[in-house]
């Protein structure tokens, strides 16, 4: 195919060009659903607890003490108290998901974040997702409830579950907020609701959006330093125009989306698509420039496909490709920068890695 759908050097494809195949296929997954147990069970509002019931009491049966051997028993010795935990749990990352909840799930039990029944089980384990949640595979609504309720149990468990903007992100945000309004694209006029189609729209998400969802996605941070590493979604140098502390890009992505403003939005999505920036010659330099600014030692981040970062640029057409098989993370510029985007929506890997990496 001819470069310029989406897999060489430029941004990413807004409301003219095509940079990933979309799936032909969509589907819905219900809600998780908590069963209630009978024991869970209150009196209505006009009923009256027993007199001397207490809530510690348990409703058993009366046995006669006749009716029974009495036997003499040894109380077992007091466990041990449990040591304090010491310290911030270990440090995980994800990369993008674009939909794909079913990968998501398996990956996240896998690493011992999730239990079968797709419950937080990680304890104070700290859980970064680096954005781009929907678009292109089959359930982002999905993948974004998920997130939610992860990020609440993790929690209450101690830990935490949190998550960067993606451009895809930006991308929904502008395509509910402004639809076929004309934005100036710099490269003539264009709409949201064009670019988010052609960059793997799903109509089921869009259906499925709610005031939380966006809420939620608005209030987003764009960069975070946690444990020497710079944090980010997309392989560009763009964060510099918003800010030069992490607090003020944070600040001024959501006060741009904010204002609301269409054209301003859109400047923020396609600043937010620009890629590469670490890849070709003097990409060490451009992570230094992050580094030096931010803090940190190294950047994590999404955004694009580690094939393409090889130069496996794949097929539109879906042919298959005898490029590398994505097994993890790929590290480059000298060291400095961890790719996490393994390529799910390319048939790739859905990463989900513990920081400092084994390897």
């Amino acid at each position: 195919m001819t470069q310029g759908a989406g897999q060489g050097p430029e941004a990413e494809r807004t409301a003219t060009l095509r940079d990933f195949r979309v799936p032909a296929y969509v589907h819905e997954t219900g809600p998780y659903v908590r069963s209630v147990h009978p024991g869970d069970a209150l009196p209505a509002a006009d009923e009256a607890y027993p007199e001397g019931y207490t809530p510690t009491q348990r409703d058993l049966p009366v046995i006669n003490r006749g009716d029974t051997v009495q036997v003499k028993v040894e109380p077992a010795p007091a466990a041990p108290a449990p040591e304090p935990a010491t310290g911030p749990g270990p440090l995980y990352v994800v990369g993008d998901v674009h939909g794909y909840l079913d990968e998501l799930t398996t990956a996240l039990q896998e690493q011992g974040l999730i239990d079968a029944s797709g419950q937080w089980c990680a304890g104070t384990t700290r859980l970064w997702f680096l954005g781009d949640f929907t678009d292109r595979g089959p359930d982002g609504i999905g993948v974004i409830d998920l997130v939610m309720r992860l990020s609440a149990e993790a929690a209450a468990a101690g830990g935490y579950c949190k998550a960067l903007m993606g451009n895809h992100e930006l991308l929904l945000l502008g395509a509910k907020r402004f639809g076929d309004t004309p934005v100036n694209s710099g490269a003539g006029t264009a709409t949201f609701q064009a670019a988010w189609l052609l960059n793997g729209g799903q109509k089921t998400d869009m259906d499925r959006l709610q005031d939380h969802h966006l809420q939620w996605m608005a209030r987003l941070d764009a960069v975070e330093l946690v444990d020497g590493y710079l944090l980010l979604h997309s392989d560009t140098t763009a964060y510099l125009d918003y800010g030069d502390s992490i607090e003020a890009v944070n600040d001024t992505v959501r006060e741009a989306l904010t204002r609301n403003d269409a054209d301003e939005v859109w400047d923020l999505f396609r600043k937010f698509t620009k890629r590469f920036s670490f890849r070709d010659e003097g990409g060490a330099e451009a992570v230094r420039s992050l580094l030096d600014t931010y803090g940190g030692t190294r950047v994590v981040h999404g955004h694009s496909p580690i094939p393409y970062l090889l130069g496996e640029v794949g097929s539109e057409d879906g042919e298959e490709s005898a490029g590398p098989v994505v097994e993890g993370p790929h590290v480059y510029a000298d060291g400095l920068a961890i790719a996490m985007d393994g390529g799910v929506t390319m048939a790739g890997k859905l990463l989900v890695r513990q920081l400092p990496l084994d390897n």
